[in-house]
């Protein structure tokens, strides 16, 4: 499996911010079948990096409450000039929550706020380059943000990271724009002003591969997930949302086999 062609502006990266990173660990490696190394705790924070049949796939920190936000999973785009695309994310209506800053030996990273109040993580590359498989089970398949205010969002990725935008559709019930077009596509965004929860800030989201999505709710519930939306068929492969059992939210995608 050739290692995933991350281009600027692209997903490179995600992470959990987990209260329990144990029971993160054991669960998503039941799920997925993931197997962890941890960072040095000096130099990285105790941060725990996912392998997925030896290759690096996502990453795992503690929350440790202070910040005040709940457990989740986070989004990063591959920047070659952090310094440069934080200060246009602040120009182009963004809010920084985290300033440019070096991870030794691995790169710099940053946290904003796009242009709807989503958070996404910002990577220069250092020595991590990002995912090192992609698209495959147990592993990230999609990412996509779900925002009330999708017009300044699809600009501000566009002026911010340099999307090469593609409109896949655009009527009332259903506008979605995604990085680049069809199966080459690498991102998306949705208009979600009609069904994101009051209260429930924009956000990104990640969509997991799985085998079959029936059986891994099934298997997810067992070891203290929560659904949150069911299983349904799409154009898009079979998908549905969980909840891991601290919380973070995520969704599976099982790929239709016309599409495969």
């Amino acid at each position: 499996m050739p290692k995933p062609d991350i281009t600027p502006g692209s997903p490179c990266w995600i992470d959990l911010m987990t209260s329990d990173p144990d029971k993160a660990k054991d669960f998503y490696g039941q799920l997925f079948g993931w197997t962890y190394e941890a960072g040095d705790e000096e130099k990285y924070g105790g941060y725990i990096t996912a392998f997925k049949d030896g290759q690096q796939v996502a990453g795992m920190m503690k929350n440790d409450g202070q910040s005040g936000q709940p457990d989740v999973w986070t989004t990063y785009l591959r920047v070659d000039d952090i310094e440069a695309s934080v200060e246009s994310a602040t120009a182009q209506g963004g809010q920084v929550y985290l300033a440019p800053m070096e991870v030794p030996e691995q790169g710099h990273m940053a946290m904003i706020g796009d242009a709807g109040g989503a958070a996404v993580g910002v990577w220069q590359f250092g020595g991590h380059t990002g995912f090192q498989i992609h698209g495959e089970p147990g592993t990230p398949v999609w990412h996509e943000l779900h925002t009330r205010d999708y017009s300044a969002a699809v600009k501000f990725y566009q002026d911010v990271f340099g999307w090469e935008t593609d409109v896949m559709s655009d009527t009332p019930e259903f506008r979605y724009t995604t990085l680049g077009a069809g199966r080459d596509a690498k991102a998306g965004v949705m208009d979600s002003s009609a069904f994101l929860p009051e209260g429930v800030p924009a956000n990104w989201q990640v969509y997991f591969g799985v085998k079959n999505t029936d059986a891994t709710i099934e298997r997810a519930l067992s070891l203290g997930a929560q659904l949150v939306q069911p299983a349904e068929d799409t154009p898009f492969g079979r998908l549905a949302t969980l909840a891991d059992p601290t919380g973070s939210t995520f969704k599976i995608s099982q790929e239709t086999t016309d599409n495969g």
